[in-house]
């Protein structure tokens, strides 16, 4: 499976170079990324490890602008760090439909705990945290695409 640190830095360099396609082979890994008029699409033949896919949903308007408001961090925001999406895909607050969400604005969190997955082309990713401390605000709904340094939390730090 891909790091995913290498997959966000060949999101960063397309999005630096101005780049439309970006593919890379070797004998082990196959990685293939598409920037469009919906934004990056990432291709990796890779099959869900333990997670059931959630129910299907209507797929989520596009912003008008080219950020979203639920992802701006307004300037009253501060001392809040951001927990930012590492890749282009979907946000899921829950393991399942059924579940109920990782986190929540209130909870706490600690540092390694997972806070989301992110799907993208059919792989679940757990997003975890990497600081402690107070979620004070969820940027992004269930099921909303999200953007590659997308903030998905506010977190105060403890």
């Amino acid at each position: 499976m891909i790091d995913i640190r290498k997959l966000k830095e060949l999101v960063k360099l397309m999005v630096e170079n101005d780049l439309t396609e970006l593919d890379l082979r070797d004998q082990e890994e196959k990685v293939t990324v598409r920037r469009g008029r919906n934004g990056p699409e990432v291709v990796y033949p890779a099959q869900p490890m333990g997670y059931a896919a959630p129910a299907p949903q209507a797929a989520p308007a596009a912003p008008a602008s080219g950020g979203s408001s639920n992802g701006e961090v307004a300037p009253s925001d501060d001392g809040l760090v951001a927990i930012e999406s590492p890749m282009v895909g979907t946000f899921y607050s829950a393991p399942n439909p059924d579940s109920a969400p990782f986190v929540s604005a209130g909870g706490s969190i600690s540092e390694g705990s997972v806070v989301c997955i992110v799907e993208a082309m059919k792989v679940f990713n757990e997003i975890k945290a990497e600081i402690s401390g107070t979620v004070e605000k969820v940027c992004v709904k269930n099921g909303d695409s999200v953007e590659f340094g997308q903030p998905l939390f506010m977190v105060r730090p403890s």
